[in-house]
């Protein structure tokens, strides 16, 4: 099931933990350091919310969850087609996860269409998983190793 993906920017990570708790009936699915995600069956909503990464109640990005690689694959050829810019990042690391995706290039707001591939030790987004150890095998295994953390998500 492919959802839909909305970021925040929060002051109080606790805090908001506590809130969307509440509010949507659903302990978190990842917390780490200024970060957590939720994943919310009904609505089928990604939530993420980040500390220290922008303007507190801000938007951090949007996007979509999707189900495979070959989701992702489409999204990039259906893009193309279109002629609408894109950023191409595949087995990267972002956002504590191991992932492929595609970022889509909007009049105001990009969209990025992404499939978590593992778990990943650290917040550093686009750095290329395989080449840092971070394979989804290794992340999920608990070998991989951390790198300082970005702020880019």
């Amino acid at each position: 099931m492919s959802r839909v993906q909305l970021a925040l920017n929060v002051a109080d990570l606790d805090a908001s933990i506590e809130f969307y708790t509440k509010l949507f009936g659903t302990e978190p699915a990842k917390v780490r350091e200024g970060y957590a995600n939720f994943a919310i069956a009904n609505p089928p909503l990604k939530l993420v919310l980040f500390t220290g990464m922008g303007e507190p109640g801000s938007l951090n990005h949007i996007g979509v969850e999707v189900d495979d690689v070959e989701a992702v694959g489409a999204m990039i050829a259906r893009a193309t087609e279109l002629g609408i810019e894109q950023e191409i990042q595949e087995d990267v690391s972002c956002c504590f996860a191991v992932q492929d995706k595609t970022w889509v290039k909007g009049p105001e707001n990009d969209w990025e269409f992404y499939y978590v591939k593992g778990d990943a030790p650290a917040m550093t987004c686009g750095v290329d998983a395989t080449a840092a150890g971070w394979s989804s095998e290794a992340a999920d295994a608990g070998t991989a190793t951390a790198a300082a953390p970005s702020t880019c998500c």
